[in-house]
């Protein structure tokens, strides 16, 4: 054997008898020892609970020698103590690279009450199909001014035997203001009053500043004084349910335009009503408690599903996924608002072409909830169909079965697609010509077979 050959030889023969030293000194990850500060003590522990708008502190160990990242909660970087503010539920993962480079991980896990982790896609899977306290809370001159009696507990309690899981209460509040916008004790108490109603009975509630006479014009003349009535009204409204679980939605605002204008909106109107949309959720986010989290709506221009498609900004929120959007949908209107016209039929089971509209059929339905989804949802901001109905038609014998059929299509179109179907509800069940459901007093179901093509089409 050549001295080369010798040496090559020898030099394998090395490698192979220190093998197994070299793999027996492989990195070995560091055991990390979970810390959580609430108020000023420091528990070693991986779980706390924390009111929401209160500060807190993770602070796991090893304190040197490594380097740390982060997700969840709101965590960010790489210190490895994170000073927070509780704001919803949620799990927080640390994540330490020692030295060597072996990584080890650590989950914390935050308990707000009240306050699930759950973002507003996922909360708004559990809303179920929804109804409208129409007529009642934003009634220009009192609750009962438009005909309909005070909402009661019995109401209520009566819808959620029928199935709804949501109810939608639009409120009035300037008539209840002074001068300088500060809302009165005795109407703040009342509309509180209504909500714990609903919520007693099981529902997950949302308000609102309804129609309320007007004042929300989307001009840039009157953009800096309605921004501030409207910071000032949502400041008092959110300071009063601040305490309140996550079952308490707000929205901002209801169908925002410049009367008469049905038309695509100019870049100021479309533009204004935008910033109405980022001062109620600032507003709100500023009051603190529950509210740093509250899943918030906002609606597109006049509700109209195309103008929010084309034209609504979502505005910046300091809390994570608790936005939605908000639209309504009465199409074709002379089918379900019209009570002058001869439209009654609906759909492909229609029979007399001279009683149906050549659109707004189950394809187009389909198509306008497509929008939404494909704009939206697939975003992760899911959208309250805050409002959509059809009127009953008495004089026409078979009405029943097209409206129940228009009804069914729109809330199984909607909700398969993300949206929460509320029913727009103004009362008088037993008048033709209305869309009410229920018996206000009692609560009781009056058309029994609409109500169960709702409710079961939001499953």
């Amino acid at each position: 054997m050549t001295a080369r050959l010798w040496t090559t030889a020898r030099l394998l023969a090395l490698a192979v008898a220190f093998a197994p030293a070299a793999q027996a000194q492989t990195c070995a990850a560091t055991a990390i020892k979970p810390y959580i500060k609430v108020g000023s003590t420091w528990t070693n522990s991986a779980t706390a609970t924390v009111v929401a708008g209160n500060t807190f502190s993770f602070g796991p160990q090893p304190t040197s020698g490594g380097s740390w990242a982060w997700s969840g909660c709101g965590t960010s970087g790489s210190a490895r103590e994170q000073a927070l503010t509780a704001k919803a539920s949620c799990t927080a993962t640390a994540t330490y690279t020692n030295s060597c480079g072996a990584k080890s991980t650590q989950a914390f896990t935050l308990t707000v009450p009240g306050m699930r982790d759950l973002t507003s896609l996922q909360f708004s899977k559990l809303m179920g199909a929804g109804w409208n306290l129409g007529n009642t809370l934003e009634a220009i001159g009192g609750e009962t001014a438009w005909g309909n009696p005070q909402a009661n507990q019995a109401l209520f309690n009566g819808l959620k035997a029928a199935g709804f899981k949501t109810v939608r209460i639009p409120v009035a509040w300037k008539q209840y203001a002074d001068a300088n916008d500060n809302i009165s004790a005795s109407w703040m108490s009342r509309v509180t009053q209504v909500v714990n109603d609903a919520r007693n009975a099981g529902l997950v509630v949302m308000i609102n500043i309804h129609w309320d006479g007007g004042w929300m014009v989307p001009k840039y003349a009157n953009q800096a004084a309605v921004n501030a009535r409207i910071t000032k009204f949502w400041t008092q409204i959110a300071n009063n349910f601040k305490t309140y679980d996550d079952n308490l939605l707000f929205a901002g605002t209801n169908e925002v335009m410049v009367e008469g204008d049905y038309g695509t909106p100019t870049v100021e109107y479309y533009t204004v009503q935008n910033s109405f949309n980022q001062t109620f959720v600032n507003a709100v986010r500023a009051t603190g408690g529950n509210n740093l989290a509250r899943h918030l709506i906002v609606q597109g221009f006049n509700t109209n599903i195309d103008h929010t498609v084309n034209f609504a900004t979502v505005p910046a929120d300091s809390a994570s996924k608790r936005l939605m959007m908000e639209v309504h949908f009465y199409d074709p209107y002379n089918f379900s608002l019209n009570e002058n016209s001869s439209i009654w039929q609906w759909g492909a089971s229609a029979t007399s072409a001279a009683n149906t509209e050549t659109w707004a059929n189950e394809a187009y339905v389909d198509a306008q909830f497509q929008k939404l989804k494909t704009r939206f949802v697939d975003a992760g901001i899911p959208i309250i169909l805050g409002e959509f109905g059809a009127i009953r038609r008495t004089e026409y014998s078979g009405a029943e079965t097209y409206r129940t059929n228009w009804a069914r299509y729109v809330a199984r179109a909607a909700w398969t697609r993300g949206a929460v179907p509320v029913w727009w509800d103004a009362g008088s069940p037993n008048a033709n010509h209305s869309m009410g459901l229920v018996d206000r007093n009692t609560g009781a179901q009056v058309h029994t077979g609409l109500i169960s093509a709702i409710v079961n089409a939001a499953k």
